[in-house]
């Protein structure tokens, strides 16, 4: 008896060592990890939210088929307070596509009232002055969605840096690093070169660096997912970084699971 206690106090001991340097890594991250909107987009709120509890989530990218533009505010109140039920924050609103000036103070408005002041947008190239204005009336930051290939507008973080450091320094990006990376780009490296205007993460991983690659769980596919997270770090990102999983979206609670355990993993121990 007294020799298996022996030989079992070291394998205590460095479990108890492994559980201390695990907390002490996840304490030395200066962002908080959520889940964009999207990813349930074929699910309701409650599922949403079920799934995020179970993951140990607690921030949410708020999209307008879990709360509509025209909601009331005591439909935006009882929205909130399910939220809090499951220990759960509603930290911006997006994406939101803006394509007239009309549509721009209509995401503006639903922002103030939902309560938030960080807006993930795609508005229209002609209409960034116009976002400038808004930014400096409501005092928001407005982060644009990056799309890689598939659409010409805001293609990867380059693109959208270029149409953003002139304007108010609250207007930047939302660095989705999967599209990012199927336009060519290192999301490692554009973390770093325009750190200064990464006002919202949307992470993933694809299966290429190119237009063919596609969604998978996080740590099989192509982005350097460590190196990532030790640049968040290193630029000190005090955002949230949010799961945006497009894989198998109509049963992705696996998946969903994989990726955030995958993250959290790196984020404890990288």
């Amino acid at each position: 008896m007294a020799g298996a206690l022996l030989l079992g106090t070291p394998a205590i001991g460095m479990a108890a060592a492994n559980q201390v340097q695990s907390e002490s890594a996840a304490k030395a991250n200066p962002f908080r990890l959520g889940v964009a909107g999207y990813t349930f987009v074929n699910f309701d709120l409650e599922t949403t939210l079920k799934t995020l509890q179970q993951l140990d989530i607690h921030y949410l990218c708020i999209k307008d088929f879990h709360l509509p533009f025209n909601s009331t505010d005591e439909q935006i109140k009882a929205f909130h307070a399910k939220c809090a039920s499951y220990g759960v924050t509603g930290y911006g609103v997006g994406p939101i596509y803006m394509k007239t000036e009309e549509e721009i103070d209509k995401g503006f408005a639903y922002a103030k009232r939902v309560g938030v002041k960080l807006i993930v947008g795609v508005p229209n190239v002609e209409l960034l002055p116009y976002v400038d204005k808004k930014v400096k009336e409501y005092d928001f930051h407005y982060a644009i969605h990056l799309h890689g290939p598939d659409i010409d507008l805001y293609p990867d973080a380059e693109d959208v840096w270029k149409h953003t450091k002139d304007l108010d320094p609250r207007i930047g990006m939302c660095l989705d690093i999967g599209h990012d990376l199927r336009n060519g780009k290192d999301p490692v490296a554009d973390l770093k070169r325009y750190q200064s205007r990464v006002f919202d993460v949307h992470i993933k991983d694809v299966t290429d660096s190119s237009r063919a690659g596609t969604g998978i769980e996080m740590g099989r596919g192509k982005i350097d997912l460590p190196a990532f997270v030790k640049m968040l770090r290193k630029v000190n990102y005090t955002g949230v970084c949010s799961l945006e999983y497009e894989k198998d979206m109509k049963d992705p609670f696996l998946g969903i699971a994989e990726s955030i355990g995958y993250f959290k993993c790196l984020m404890n121990n990288v």
